[in-house]
């Protein structure tokens, strides 16, 4: 083309398009800029199991209406901040990962804690203060032959944890220092208590102050190592005395301790250590109202912990709703070996990661982090059918239902994101949140037969999206 003519085309064209910003006939909009990366969690692929889709979404201005089902993102409507989504790191999971390769646990705890390339951003764990029921075997940190008591606690150690769980920790805390932990006992030592016995029985309220001190120990004693602990629960499942170890502590009697021993017990040894209350089902919301009710009581605790093996994950925003002021925690849910990837995906997302946080709750834990291919070790009348999230057999690792159910939300919801509101119909269950750094993270799950397509709506804006039947599917896009 001769260049004369193309200064003229040129001119011609610069013409009409000023001759139509003149007339206020402004070109059609453009399509925003925003894009959403997509993560898909499909249990009937094995390739596409948390696995981010190529192309993405595309929010699109021009949409203005849709046929499909719309899920609209209100981030005016804010709700809890998250504190995050991990498991219980069991005495047994910390020793299975201890006998693997240093370089294979190294890459593992790298992808399971990092948050970078693989990583999926574990950023909560609870362990027991002492044994739990899947620990190789029962102890507590102040084991006395029968008929001896040590109310001055001069024999307390945290020798059993030093072998496994302590340096695992270390570990983990060298990969995300800011990793919040939770520590649980099942069971105080024997001789505190009515039947002097590591399963059932009561705490003796003589010994109240001498278990008060126990925790102050135990939380000063990991401080030295280390290793900071965020949170107490005073007892995992209070009600469920036929565990081993266990303990039966009826609301009176955890309201008694914390007002006459662990509350005083804390603040005299300025512990800033959160108190939490029950650590059970939610059925029973009952039992951390009517301890909060106590306003002797209620200064010294932060909140309430939950399981789902009974009651209606609803329970949580009743005791929202009665102690608005208070904080709620998800600290456990099993997943029965051999598993079933995709009911296990679908219940546990649609229950927990969307139904806890819908419901107040700041966490979700998964119980627990990894068992080897029999689920052991676990302790003589302890669980005989809980699934890790991880199986480890020497160093072959595979990963199972309770990892993705973690992921889909642990790699991108990062402590201090908060809850916002998102609507949409039931068969799509869906969470949202807004993130630190300003990025929206939707959370999907297609609770039908069939795959389903929708749309996503924030500001007036859409993107069209798609499930199949049972899949998650994690939103991820920057806001404006």
């Amino acid at each position: 083309m001769h260049d004369s003519f193309k200064h003229t085309l040129f001119g011609v064209l610069m013409g009409c398009a000023l001759t139509t910003q003149v007339m206020g006939q402004q070109p059609p909009p453009r399509s925003s800029a925003a894009s959403v990366s997509v993560w898909l969690t499909n249990p009937d692929d094995p390739a596409a199991l948390f696995v981010k889709q190529p192309g993405g979404l595309r929010f699109d201005e021009r949409a203005k209406t849709v046929s499909d089902p719309i899920i609209t993102i209100d981030k005016a409507q804010r709700f809890q901040s998250i504190d995050g989504f991990g498991y219980t790191l069991t005495g047994g999971s910390a020793m299975l990962l201890s006998r693997m390769g240093a370089s294979e646990r190294s890459a593992l705890l790298r992808e399971l804690f990092g948050t970078q390339g693989n990583s999926i951003g574990v950023s909560y764990l609870r362990v027991s203060i002492g044994a739990s029921d899947l620990d190789e075997r029962v102890f507590s940190y102040n084991d006395l032959p029968e008929g001896q008591t040590d109310p001055r606690l001069e024999r307390f150690s945290l020798d059993p944890d030093r072998q496994y769980l302590i340096p695992i920790l270390k570990q983990i805390l060298a990969i995300n220092p800011a990793i919040k932990i939770l520590g649980s006992p099942w069971s105080p030592p024997a001789w505190m208590k009515s039947n002097g016995s590591p399963k059932g029985g009561s705490l003796k309220p003589e010994f109240y102050d001498a278990y008060a001190q126990y925790f102050v120990k135990y939380i000063r004693g990991m401080q030295a190592e280390g290793i900071r602990i965020d949170a107490v629960t005073i007892q995992n499942e209070p009600l469920h005395p036929g565990n081993n170890p266990s303990l039966l502590m009826l609301p009176e009697e955890q309201g008694l301790f914390i007002k006459k021993s662990l509350g005083p017990a804390f603040r005299a040894a300025r512990i800033k250590t959160k108190i939490i209350l029950y650590d059970h089902n939610a059925d029973r919301p009952d039992y951390p109202i009517s301890i909060l009710n106590d306003h002797e009581v209620k200064p010294y605790v932060d909140g309430s912990a939950f399981h789902l093996y009974a009651g209606p994950i609803s329970a949580l925003s009743e005791v929202h709703k009665a102690h608005p002021d208070k904080n709620l925690y998800f600290t456990e849910q099993w997943t029965g070996a051999p598993g079933n990837l995709k009911g296990d995906l679908g219940w546990h997302v649609k229950n927990l990661i969307i139904g806890a946080t819908r419901n107040w709750s700041r966490t979700v834990l998964e119980w627990n982090l990894a068992a080897d291919p029999r689920q052991q070790p676990h302790t003589p009348g302890g669980c005989t059918q809980c699934l890790g999230a991880l199986t480890l057999d020497g160093n072959a690792v595979t990963r199972n239902s309770p990892y993705y159910v973690v992921a889909v939300a642990s790699k991108f919801v990062r402590p201090g994101s908060v809850r916002v509101g998102s609507d949409g119909p039931d068969s799509l269950p869906n969470v949202a949140f807004l993130t630190p750094d300003n990025r929206r993270v939707l959370i999907v799950y297609n609770d039908t037969k069939t795959a389903q397509s929708f749309a996503i709506r924030e500001s007036g804006t859409l993107a069209q999206a798609s499930l199949p039947a049972g899949a998650v599917g994690t939103y991820v896009w920057a806001g404006k």
